[in-house]
Order: C-alpha cells, then sequence, then structure tokens
C-alpha cells in the first residue's frame, strides 16, 4: 500500500473520467439546487417588502401579492429540490457501477500473485463500502459543496445590499469558520483513511471465520479468533469515536460563530433602528437571511468530511486500480498451427514476488503430445509453481514454457487457457448451479458437453441424484458436498471444453478407495488424448503417468517410468513411502 498519500485535489481530480459521460445530468442537478436555493432565499427579501410596506403602513389588503409570491417560491422550490434528486439518483448509481466494474475487471486480470498478497477482505471492502462512499458524493456532497457555496456568497451579497454593516458582521464570522473548517478537514482525512483501512480488516476476520466455521468448531478455536474479532472492533470503534470528536469539534464551531453573528446583527439592528438609520424590515430580512444560510454554512463540516472520506475511498480504490497487470496478451499474438499438446519447459527459473530466492533453478522437462508425465517431489519443491507457469497464472522469471514451439507468453491468454485444462488440489466451486460450475471450464460449453464432462470424472451419479440434477445450486464453496464430490466436479470442469493439454494438481486426493478407482479409470480414457502434467502427492496418482518427473532443489533431477525410478533412485523410493501407506505395485 502507499506511505506516501496524494492530496484530496489530486485524488477527486482522478474521478473526472467516471463523472465525465454523466457531467450533463450532474450539471443539470447544480443548476436545479441552485434555483431553489435561490428561492428560498429570496423569501426574506419578501419579509422586509411585508415588513416595511403593509404591515408598517397597517394595509391588509397589501399582503396579498407578497403572499403570493412566497407560495410561488416555496412550491418552485420543492419543484426544484425534487427535479434535483431526479436527475442526479441514476447518474451517481451509474458512476458506482462502471468504477465496481472497472475494479472487479481488473482484479481479475491481476496475477495470483497479488491475490495471495492482499487480504480478501480489504478487496472487498473497497468493492462495497468505498463505491457506496464515492456514489453519495457524486449524488449528494458534490452538489451541495459548489451550490452551498454560491447560495453562501450570494446570500453575502444580499447582506451587503440590505446593510454594509449586517454584512460585515456576518463575514467576520464566517472567515474564522473556512480557516478552522480546513484544520478540521486535514484531521478527519487521516482518521477516515485508518477507519476504512480497519474496516476491510475486520471484513476479512468475519469472512474467514464464516468460510473456516468447520475448523474453528473442530479445533474449538471459535473463542480465540472472537478475541481478535473483538480487539479488531475495540479499534474500529476507538477510530469512529475519534472521527466522532473530530466531526463533532467541527460541529461546534459551526453552530457558535453562525449564532455570534446573528447576536452581533441584533446588537447592531437595534442600536440603528433607534438612531433612524435602519428600518425593522431591513433587519428582519437580514436576520432571516442570516438563518437561512445557515444550513448552507452548518453543512460545511459534513460536506467536508463526505469529501475527504470520498478521497479516501478514491485513494484506496486507486491503489488496486493502479497495480499494472504483468500478464497480459502479446500484441500481435502468436497462433499454434497445429495443436499437438507438446509441452516443453526449457531452463526454467521462477521465484514468487518479493521472496528474494528462487524456487526453480533450471527446470528442463518435456511432455509429448499424448503423454501423461507425473510431477513428484517434497513439499515445498515447487510442484505447484510448476503447473502455474503453464497456464500463465504466472510467468517464468527465466527460460520459458512452449506448448508446440510456442511461448506461452506470446499466445492470447484466452487462447492459451482453452488449450490449457486445469484442476488444483484443492477444488473451487461457486455459489451456482452444478452446470454453471463446469460450464467453466470453457466459454461454449453446452448441456451436452456439461453431461459428458460429469460422465468421464464421474461425477453424473452423484449430480443426477440432487434435488434438481444438474441445476442445482451447491452453495457457498460447494460446501454441501463431500470433499469427493467436490473433487469430481472440479476434474469434470477441467475436461469440459476438450483441452489440449491439462494440468491436475493431484486430483484424487479427496477421493475414497472406490471413487479413486472409478474417476482413475475416466482418467486414463481422457488422458489417452491429451497431454498432461500430474503433479502427485501419494502413489496411485503416480500411476496414472506414462513417465515421472521427480523435482528437487528447483530441477528435474530424473525422469523415468515409476519402475525405472523405483529401481534406480534413492530419493524417489525414500519420497513414495513418505507419501502414503498404499501399496505400491512393483
Amino acid at each position: 500500500m502507499k506511505d506516501q498519500r496524494t492530496s484530496t485535489a489530486a485524488t477527486l481530480r482522478r474521478l473526472w473520467p467516471y463523472l465525465k459521460p454523466v457531467r450533463t445530468p450532474v450539471l443539470l442537478s447544480m443548476v436545479a439546487a441552485l434555483l431553489a436555493m435561490l428561492c428560498g432565499l429570496g423569501t426574506p427579501l419578501m419579509t422586509q417588502s411585508v415588513v416595511d410596506g403593509p404591515i408598517a403602513h397597517r394595509d391588509p389588503a397589501g399582503l396579498i401579492w407578497p403572499i403570493g409570491v412566497v407560495l410561488l417560491l416555496g412550491l418552485g422550490e420543492a419543484a426544484l429540490f425534487y427535479a434535483r434528486r431526479k436527475l442526479i439518483a441514476g447518474p451517481a448509481a451509474d458512476v458506482e457501477a462502471r468504477m465496481r466494474m472497472d475494479l472487479y475487471g481488473h482484479l481479475q486480470r491481476l496475477p495470483v500473485a497479488f491475490h495471495d498478497r492482499w487480504q480478501s477482505g480489504q478487496l472487498l471492502s473497497r468493492a462495497t463500502g468505498d463505491m457506496s462512499t464515492v456514489r453519495r458524493f457524486v449524488g449528494f456532497a458534490i452538489v451541495f459543496l459548489v451550490v452551498n457555496s454560491i447560495v453562501v456568497l450570494t446570500g453575502l451579497g444580499v447582506l451587503f445590499w440590505l446593510s454594509p454593516a449586517l454584512g460585515l458582521i456576518v463575514v467576520a464570522c464566517t472567515l474564522p469558520l473556512v480557516a478552522l473548517s480546513y484544520l478540521f478537514e486535514t484531521r478527519f482525512k487521516v482518521v477516515a483513511r485508518r477507519a476504512q483501512d480497519q474496516t476491510g480488516d475486520l471484513t476479512t476476520v468475519v469472512e474467514e471465520s464464516v468460510l473456516g466455521i468447520r475448523v474453528l468448531k473442530a479445533f474449538g478455536r471459535g473463542p480465540h479468533l472472537a478475541k481478535k474479532f473483538l480487539r479488531q472492533a475495540r479499534d474500529l470503534r476507538d477510530t469512529e469515536v475519534e472521527k466522532a470528536g473530530v466531526f463533532a469539534s467541527l460541529w461546534a464551531v459551526l453552530i457558535i460563530l453562525p449564532e455570534l453573528g446573528i447576536a452581533g446583527q441584533l446588537a447592531y439592528g437595534a442600536f440603528a433602528i433607534s438612531d433612524g438609520t435602519l428600518t425593522v424590515g431591513t433587519l428582519v430580512a437580514a436576520i432571516t437571511v442570516n438563518a437561512y444560510l445557515r444550513w448552507p454554512i452548518d453543512s460545511i463540516g459534513w460536506l467536508l468530511a463526505e469529501l475527504n472520506q470520498t478521497a479516501s475511498a478514491l485513494e484506496r480504490f486507486f491503489e488496486v486500480l493502479d497495480t499494472p497487470v504483468e500478464i497480459t496478451s502479446p500484441e500481435p499474438a502468436a497462433d499454434v498451427p497445429a495443436v499437438r499438446g507438446h509441452v516443453r519447459f526449457e531452463d526454467v527459473r521462477f521465484g514468487y514476488p518479493d521472496s528474494g530466492t528462487e524456487v526453480l533453478r533450471g527446470v528442463d522437462l518435456e511432455i509429448r503430445p499424448g503423454e501423461t508425465v507425473a510431477l513428484v517431489g517434497a513439499t515445498g519443491s515447487g510442484k505447484t509453481a510448476v503447473t502455474e507457469l503453464v497456464p500463465r497464472l504466472a510467468d517464468v522469471t527465466g527460460g520459458r514454457v512452449t506448448i508446440d514451439g510456442v511461448d506461452v507468453r506470446d499466445l492470447e491468454l484466452d487462447e492459451l487457457r482453452r488449450l490449457v485444462g486445469t484442476a488444483f488440489e484443492e477444488p473451487i466451486l461457486f455459489s451456482a448451479s452444478v452446470t454453471e460450475n463446469v460450464a467453466l471450464g470453457a466459454g461454449d460449453v453446452d448441456a451436452e458437453r456439461v453431461r459428458e464432462a460429469l460422465a468421464v470424472a464421474r461425477a453424473d451419479g452423484f449430480v443426477d441424484d440432487l434435488p434438481w440434477g444438474a441445476e442445482t445450486r451447491i452453495g457457498e464453496q460447494g460446501l454441501s458436498l463431500s470433499g469427493g464430490q467436490r473433487q469430481r466436479l472440479a476434474l469434470a470442469r477441467a475436461v469440459a471444453g476438450h483441452p489440449a493439454v491439462l494440468v491436475l494438481d493431484d486430483p484424487l486426493s479427496a477421493l475414497d478407495v472406490h471413487t479413486e478407482a472409478e474417476v482413475e479409470a475416466a482418467l486414463r480414457r481422457v488422458l489417452a488424448d491429451v497431454s498432461a502434467l500430474v503433479v502427485a502427492h501419494r502413489p496411485s496418482t503416480v500411476k496414472l503417468a506414462d513417465r515421472v518427473a521427480l523435482l528437487s532443489g528447483g530441477r528435474i533431477a530424473a525422469v523415468g517410468t515409476h519402475q525405472e525410478l523405483l529401481a534406480n533412485n534413492e530419493e524417489y523410493r525414500h519420497l513414495l513411502a513418505t507419501m502414503s501407506d498404499e501399496e505400491v505395485a512393483a
């Protein structure tokens, strides 16, 4: 995150590209609000004419037209405020929606390494709470910051026109108000940013506790996480109280100074009326104008608070949006002339960002068309890193990965990920139907292809037993299913698009013996037609492969059949012995 905070003005200027498409309704909303406020400002002038006219001359008939004018001004004010809200509601929501879509789209394009570094709660709070803050600013604060400033200046002009001395009294109270508001505004921005960041941290704790509720209950660690939650909630509460204290101090200033202005006007007006230099109607009009200006002046505090909260929200928004997308499609992209699924790792080097060390230090490996290669290695040896490089979930830092002789970095991303199907060790499912989850494996998967993929993964049986079959919604993370069922759906998703290359991270890890045998048989049929890299965490997975590659020390230490490595490689034998208690066929 940024240590140097940009100025409020510079941050707010970055909102312009989103405001520009809706600038016309925003400006019309400002005009409507300004005219409404000017209608209200016209009432004190009519009050002066009534007091110094019909009332002073005891002429009841003369009250008819001033009362009619005041009524028209009131109706006009109400109609214009209604128009303002109608004009701005849609555009404000449109700005919020476009910013949220840009944020979501950018998050989808950012590499996996970015998501590994950022808490999901921080990203969630930016996409929800911060965008709501921006909508409120566009829909209200930005309009009345402009309108109220104009109304205050206009009101001061009216006061000077009525009586320069009365106008000076108000100005004497207004100038300190502006200076103090600026000081409070600077302090409020810092506290508001801290509160928004703490909200993101608290959201992360809530999300993790909900998703991990089974673990917390199983280990009895709910009270421990509750203490962490309460500690962070208390910190947020303290920050909010501090923010309220700054706001309260500003409101105190906003109330005291205008009240002193009214007191000064009354004192001066009393002496001026007694001297005959001021009429009662003029004093009444001046005080009424000053009273009408109370809300525009008092609102400065709240509007400045909204402005600063919006600036903080925009800072947080652009922190994410300014993060460069490092994995992109090249221009122009290369084509694979004849897709065979020939995969090669050529002196591949890779290190995670900010780690300072390389996980892979010169990996050379070939997967021939139609061949299945099992990748084995100790925990932390870099097997997962190897699987991420083929579909470009991460990019090599040295060397290259090719498919049919073409560097994967030269392929258009959508095309590459159409060629490569993936299934991870931890099956990730979405709160959607079975069909929607499986169809994520390709953009043009129809119901028939979904059924075919389910059959390959031996998932069609339990799917048919669900209440609505393949249209059954399976809940967040698919937690309504067993581990083996989730794994089979993830496998079905990987093969649904008929990829030329499959990258599987131990697809049998969560299956019982009976289900494993069924899926293994299905996989053998699938793997006969594609090139596959299968990360093996258990001996049974090795049996799926034509060859086995041993990853050790960041390099491929040995390649051969299972029998060859078992006979000739001590490290491989030791690794298999630690994988599982399951018997391995010699």
